[in-house]
């Protein structure tokens, strides 16, 4: 055991202390969550107002307003301000849960209600990612996980408001995951790049069959990349775990959807949160869920 009083590189001090690792991964989360509020509502924006351009680009349609083109918007600018006066933010004003709490909820100006989902998402990553931190411990694997596990929020949320799963995301973390199995971290390449593929068609494989004999498409295509993002991140032997978990708790939600009235039986609900949340399951207990069933089948 180090002397305390010996001075320690700050390395070397959060690999010897996993509490003190946990707790500074967690205030990363809530800051990080907080940029994930950002990519959660403006990403979508951002993305139709580029296929607009793009369609009326390609038929040769009178675009927009020289002074609505010159606007900028993306996730840096502009700055956040309030939705409903459009007030600008101060920094003492955007500080992870604790503005929310000071402000009562309610912006400083105005005095309209903030959206309860700001304080909700921050919370909710700083959780995971002290969770990450506590299971994986100091090194690569954690910072690692962390990166997957913020993506798949953003994933989640924005699958949620918008049903679609964003190739801007989805698409970086497949080729993330296939480069990173040739370091071993996870998986490794071969299992990784088998993962990749059976993920995607398999999915698609699906997708296809229900289409044909229901005449209706069953989920996005979006969800078949994310099955495969998992698959190149957690290798192959994952896959039916991730599905089988996903399909699960997805029926179940929405059956008691149905049942408060929430949904009618007809109203597509997105499938990217369950796999997502799926898939981050596999990621921290996904060898002891594994082992869990081979033991419950008398393996």
């Amino acid at each position: 055991m180090p002397d305390i009083n010996t001075a320690m590189p700050l390395t070397e001090l959060l690999a010897y202390s996993p509490y003190l690792f946990a707790t500074v991964v967690g205030f990363t989360g809530l800051i990080v969550g907080s940029f994930l509020n950002v990519v959660i509502y403006r990403l979508p924006i951002m993305m139709h107002r580029d296929w607009r351009q793009e369609c009326m680009e390609f038929l040769q349609l009178e675009t927009d307003a020289p002074e609505e083109q010159a606007a900028v918007f993306n996730l840096a600018w502009p700055l956040s301000h309030c939705p409903h006066c459009q007030a600008a933010i101060k920094p003492q004003q955007n500080l992870p849960i604790i503005s929310y709490v000071w402000l009562r909820g309610r912006c400083a100006v105005c005095n309209q209600a903030i959206s309860l989902r700001y304080p909700l998402v921050e919370g909710f990553t700083a959780l995971l990612s002290v969770m990450v931190a506590l299971h994986f411990g100091y090194g690569l694997p954690c910072l690692f996980a962390l990166l997957l596990t913020w993506a798949l929020i953003a994933l989640s949320f924005v699958d949620i408001d918008h049903h679609l799963l964003p190739d801007s995301i989805s698409l970086p973390l497949l080729w993330a995951g296939l480069l990173l199995s040739l370091t071993n971290v996870f998986t490794n390449a071969h299992d990784s790049i088998i993962g990749a593929a059976a993920g995607y068609m398999g999915l698609r494989a699906f997708y296809q069959v229900f289409k044909w004999l229901t005449g209706k498409e069953g989920m996005g295509f979006g969800d078949f990349k994310l099955l495969a993002v998992l698959g190149a991140w957690l290798g192959w032997q994952y896959l039916p775990q991730i599905i089988f978990l996903s399909s699960i708790v997805g029926s179940i939600i929405g059956i008691a959807m149905v049942l408060l009235g929430k949904r009618g039986y007809t109203v597509a609900i997105p499938f990217g949160p369950y796999l997502a949340a799926a898939g981050w399951l596999a990621l921290i207990w996904g060898p002891a869920i594994n082992q869990g069933y081979l033991t419950l089948m008398g393996f």
